[in-house]
């Protein structure tokens, strides 16, 4: 075997082993025998919010333990493949498993990325709100870009969208719009998105046909776990009910229904429209709720706290990515420096290579945080 595929063995082998402690291999499948007898307990769903906690649990595990079989599985039958064609001198056979495991290389450190999406709330759904920053019209527009964006990343990586408000731009796009995404590990994946996207292209709303440089930001927090308990005080919340702004004619969303909760003591407002005034309340204290632990995530964090801190407004300096649609085609992390050419991929949902280097780079950085405690 060439010593450039034996390299590339050896690296699939380390994301393995990382699967492998991550998960507790040793004990997995006992573990997944216990997962079994309880769903099978006719009395778990008397307690709906319990069951559902269970069976997400008992599927991160299952999906673990397929990703690691997998992955070992392929392995070994395309290193196998190898050998025998190297043996009866048939160079194809040897071509088509050496580029199989390159291929495997790449799904095998993605799969090792989530494996260290093991925050507090990595493994949380999430709620994903986009606000147009600067630039009237333009940056409403640009907020919808957004908005469709993300709804297609989650799209492709299966997990559910769920609209929870939108306010309209005046002329086109959006103000704003709140989304719960869920899925395993969506706030984990997503969290990274935090702060200000640029974008610089030739606007089609100036018949000058001008470049123009719009803002918007991006604002992720983690839905909590019904065992996290937040505590609200009423006297310190400001309840607004509002009427719904919904498309498709004068008699549309004709009661105040909407909902506007307002935490007084940090300013954090949250609305819901989508639904009953009842359920758009429930919804709203949901959401204020996740902002109040999202609070405490960062204060427990120091380098994810400075960045929120560090997001500001949405404008000049404080951009987390720049999109370029002219006079070129670049999106480019401000932070990791990655960069691609391929804007319309990036626009319709490509986003995992942004956000797995983000995450690379707070696993190191928090890896360095540790080496350094141990040292003192």
């Amino acid at each position: 075997m060439r010593a450039e595929v034996q390299n590339t063995v050896s690296e699939i082998e380390k994301s393995l082993e990382l699967l492998r402690q991550r998960m507790d291999y040793d004990t997995a499948q006992h573990r997944l025998e216990e997962f079994n007898a309880r769903t099978e307990d006719p009395d778990l769903w008397n307690d709906p919010t319990k069951a559902q906690k269970l069976m997400r649990e008992r599927q991160m595990l299952v999906d673990a333990l397929d990703t690691y079989e997998s992955i070992s599985r392929d392995l070994s039958d395309n290193v196998e493949l190898i050998e025998l064609g190297e043996m009866e001198g048939d160079a194809d056979v040897v071509a088509e498993a050496e580029d199989a495991i390159r291929k495997l290389k790449d799904k095998a450190a993605e799969k090792e990325l989530e494996a260290l999406l093991d925050g507090e709330a990595d493994g949380n759904d999430t709620f994903l709100e986009i606000n147009a920053g600067a630039g009237g019209t333009e940056s409403c527009d640009w907020a919808n870009m957004l908005a469709r964006m993300y709804v297609r990343w989650a799209e492709k990586k299966g997990y559910s969208v769920e609209l929870q408000s939108e306010t309209p731009g005046e002329e086109a796009g959006i103000k704003s719009v709140a989304y719960k995404i869920s899925g395993t590990n969506a706030y984990g994946w997503l969290k990274s998105e935090s702060g200000v996207h640029r974008l610089v292209r030739i606007s089609p709303f100036d018949s000058n046909a001008k470049r123009h440089t719009s803002f918007s930001s991006v604002w992720v927090y983690p839905v909590v776990d019904d065992n996290i308990e937040i505590e609200v005080n009423p006297a310190d919340i400001r309840v607004d009910t509002y009427r719904s702004s919904g498309a498709g004619g004068q008699h549309v969303n004709t009661t105040d229904s909407a909902v506007r909760i307002t935490h007084v003591p940090t300013g954090i407002v949250v609305t819901s429209s989508e639904k009953s005034q009842h359920q758009n309340r429930d919804i709203a204290m949901k959401a204020l709720k996740s902002r109040l632990y999202q609070m405490e995530l960062d204060r427990r964090n120091a380098s994810i706290q400075e960045a929120h801190e560090n997001k500001g407004d949405a404008g000049w300096g404080n951009q987390i990515r720049s999109y370029v649609l002219q006079p070129y085609q670049m999106v480019k992390d401000l932070r990791t420096k990655v960069e691609t050419s391929d804007t319309s991929g990036v626009l319709d949902g490509d986003l995992d290579q942004f956000m797995a280097a983000t995450l690379a780079m707070d696993v190191a950085g928090k890896s360095r945080a540790e080496a350094a405690e141990e040292d003192l």
